[in-house]
């Protein structure tokens, strides 16, 4: 049997994991996932805080998902990582990272010394000077990524890999034989990624500091609720009007829509930026996935938010499963693992 590697999405009230072997190949195979609370305060908008703690969850993670490979690739999605676009003379991919610490200091928030960096090609062109190569430039602060490596490690486990969530994400609902420009947007609980595709190619990535956790406190405020009476709000009615039936359920509609208004507002914003940037790779569509998705008259509000078809993204349809995974049993826990999946899919490549 192929050696399996495992994806672990560490988010902020749980962490997911996805087994996956023949991650290289064009259908790769779920083995097992699984999905535990994380102790609340241990870690913050994907990044580890308490490592002990982490890594004890991280180990009941193992027990409860009978997960074989120690094998793991890490996702970095959060304000503490930077992505922007570069434009660099031709080189070998090597020679181009080995040269970012000279050339980028003035894009960063934070010392070189102090950043893991990185660069993803997506064309080639001419300047005045001779052949380019442009891309996206990322840096991660390097004291978060390393404290998420240190409760792997702790764990006992073998991270072979650190990758970008959006080139996850990209990787698993954009596949390459696909045309044209698809923006994804994942809402997750802190924070909601968008990544915009070009015929399968990441070419524009955005982190929005607000996520369903955040509409669900701001609405437990609006409703002078506890925090757990308003997510059950959220999710029971959403933006969905046609489901009020009372006073009090408009009311709670109402709430939401306010609530999440913030919300789209960026996205609305984001891709008014990438459209104004990128005049020639206009948006075709959006894919939407995460607790987004699963929130009533989300999609709608979106749609009429960016003037863009919206519909649900599809990151399985690519996936092998084993005789132990029940289609419907994926089906249920879809919206929480897609990133899971996405990095251990990339793992042999990140």
């Amino acid at each position: 049997m192929a050696k399996s590697i495992v994806g672990v999405d560490i988010g902020a009230a749980s962490i997911r994991a996805v087994e996956v072997q023949d991650a290289d190949r064009a259908k790769p195979v779920i083995l097992r996932f699984a999905e535990v609370p994380v102790p609340e305060g241990s870690t913050r908008q994907g990044e580890v805080v308490e490592p002990n703690t982490v890594a004890a969850t991280l180990r009941q993670l193992w027990s409860v998902g009978k997960f074989r490979s120690r094998d793991v690739v890490l996702g970095m999605g959060n304000q503490r990582v930077l992505s922007r676009d570069l434009t660099v003379p031709k080189a070998p991919l090597a020679q181009i990272r080995e040269s970012l610490p000279f050339q980028v200091q003035d894009m960063l928030p934070v010392p070189v010394v102090d950043a893991i960096l990185d660069f993803y090609p997506t064309s080639e062109g001419t300047s005045e000077n001779g052949p380019t190569v442009s891309g996206l430039l990322v840096a991660a602060v390097k004291d978060a990524v390393l404290a998420n490596v240190r409760a792997v490690q702790t764990a006992g486990l073998n991270p072979v890999a650190v990758d970008l969530i959006p080139f996850a994400l990209a990787r698993v609902l954009s596949p390459s034989q696909r045309s044209g420009t698809t923006a994804i947007v994942e809402c997750g609980g802190n924070t909601t990624t968008v990544v915009v595709v070009t015929d399968g190619v990441p070419k524009f990535v955005r982190i929005i500091p607000t996520g369903g956790e955040d509409v669900t406190r701001l609405l437990a405020g609006r409703l002078e609720v506890p925090a757990s009476a308003a997510e059950s709000v959220k999710r029971h009615f959403g933006m969905d009007s046609t489901r009020a039936r009372t006073r009090d359920d408009a009311l709670a509609v109402a709430a939401v829509r306010e609530t999440v208004g913030e919300l789209l507002a960026s996205l609305r914003n984001t891709m008014n930026y990438f459209v104004n940037t990128h005049p020639s790779e206009p948006v075709g569509e959006v894919l939407l996935v995460g607790g987004a998705a699963e929130l009533p008259g989300f999609a709608s509000a979106l749609a009429e938010a960016t003037g863009l078809p919206v519909r649900r993204g599809e990151p399985f349809t690519h996936a092998g499963l084993a005789k132990s995974i029940r289609p419907e049993d994926l089906q249920t826990h879809a919206s929480s693992i897609t990133v899971a999946w996405g990095l251990a899919v990339g793992g042999k490549a990140a």
